[in-house]
Order: structure tokens, then C-alpha cells, then sequence
């Protein structure tokens, strides 16, 4: 009996646990993107922690329980989305076909630019103006993308591509993809789009996936 009493209250210790830890991970994920959106309209300059914690629902004091600095909130988001478009790429590449791994990494790229739009600007004004705080972490990433490109000389060397730059063929699909994000006012502007609508991205993601395919002889 006194073991099954143990039982019961260790899985209410479990139980509790994970109610709080399951609390941090809304919490976190809340001032995540309160603070993307008031970084990406504001710039880290205009920025206030006060706003951040309006934006995720929380007090400054509680808001500064969780980060040190507005600075290194910063760059914890641009680490943060550079993760994301890793694990994109990671999971994209489970196809086994080049056309079928093109295809998923374009889909995956512009999809998450229409769901994070604001992120992906706060990466390219990050990058625009020098990656102050990127450069020290973008060592580290160059692996998944050395990755790709020993995948796509692979294709090369079986002849299940037309001879393309490994590197470049990336380089480009990430600048077709994230132009849709980036220069979403641009774009909407030239295609007579209202400000509240949405562009037709299943018509943009063919053309985008026709595109190198071509450029790699698939299509």
C-alpha cells in the first residue's frame, strides 16, 4: 500500500511538472513572437521591452524573468529562425528523387514565409545591415548547407541533373522564396492585390518549382 501511495504521488509530482513546463514553453513561445513582430516593425533600436511584453500579454518584470536583455532576445530570434530553415531543408531532403526534394524544399521555403513573413524580414534586414549579431553563428550552419550541396553534386555526378553550382542553385532558391516575404508591399503592388488579400501562392510555387527545375534539366 505504501508503494502505491508512493506511485500517486509521483505521478502528481509528474503531472505538476509538466503543467509548468508545458506554462514556460506558451509563455516563450508567446514572447517569441511578440518580439518578432515588434523587431520587425520597429528594428532592434526602436524596440522596447515594454512592448514586447504588452505583445506577449505579460509585465515587464515577468517579461525580464525569462530574457536578460533586449539584445540577446534579438539574437536568440535570428538563431532561432535560422534553426527553422535548417530543419526545413532536413526534412525536405527525405525525398528520393531530386525533382520530389526540389519540389518539398520550395514548398516548405514559401510556406513559411506566408506563415512568417515578419521573420523572414527581420533575418534579411539582419543580414542587410551587416549581421552584427548573426555573423558569430553562421559558421555553425554552414554544415547543413555544405550538406546540400554534396547532395546536389551527388545528382550531378549520377547524371540525374544537368550540371548546375552546387551552392548557387541553393543560394537562388532561397532568394526566389523569401522575395515573396520580403517584398510582399512590392509584389501585392504590381499584381493589383489589395492590401488584405492573399496572392495566389499555389500559382507562384508552380512557377517557382518550373523554374529550377528547368534549370537542372527536370522539367
Amino acid at each position: 500500500m505504501s508503494s502505491d501511495k508512493a506511485d500517486i504521488r509521483n505521478d502528481g509530482k509528474s503531472t505538476a511538472r509538466g503543467k509548468v513546463l508545458e506554462r514556460r514553453r506558451r509563455i516563450l513561445a508567446a514572447i517569441r513572437d511578440a518580439a518578432i513582430d515588434e523587431f520587425a516593425s520597429k528594428g532592434l533600436v526602436g524596440a522596447s521591452t515594454q512592448a514586447i511584453a504588452q505583445r506577449a500579454g505579460l509585465t515587464k518584470p515577468q517579461l525580464h524573468y525569462y530574457i536578460s536583455s533586449k539584445e540577446e532576445l534579438y539574437e536568440d530570434i535570428l538563431v532561432y529562425i535560422l534553426d527553422e530553415w535548417k530543419e526545413i531543408f532536413i526534412s525536405s531532403s527525405a525525398g528520393d528523387t531530386p525533382e520530389q526534394i526540389i519540389r518539398a524544399y520550395i514548398h516548405k521555403k514559401l510556406e513559411y514565409g506566408k506563415r512568417n513573413p515578419k521573420a523572414s524580414r527581420l533575418f534579411t534586414a539582419e543580414i542587410t545591415n551587416g549581421a552584427p549579431f548573426l555573423s558569430r553563428h553562421l559558421a555553425q550552419y554552414q554544415a547543413s548547407t555544405q550538406e546540400a550541396v554534396a547532395l546536389i553534386r551527388s545528382w550531378v555526378d549520377q547524371e540525374l541533373i544537368r550540371p548546375v553550382d552546387p551552392l548557387l542553385f541553393q543560394m537562388h532558391i532561397w532568394a526566389v522564396t523569401q522575395h515573396y516575404a520580403d517584398f510582399e508591399v512590392q509584389i501585392k503592388s504590381f499584381m493589383q492585390i489589395g492590401e488584405n488579400e492573399e496572392f495566389d501562392m499555389d500559382h507562384v510555387e508552380e512557377e517557382v518549382v518550373t523554374l529550377f527545375l528547368r534549370a537542372c534539366g527536370l522539367k
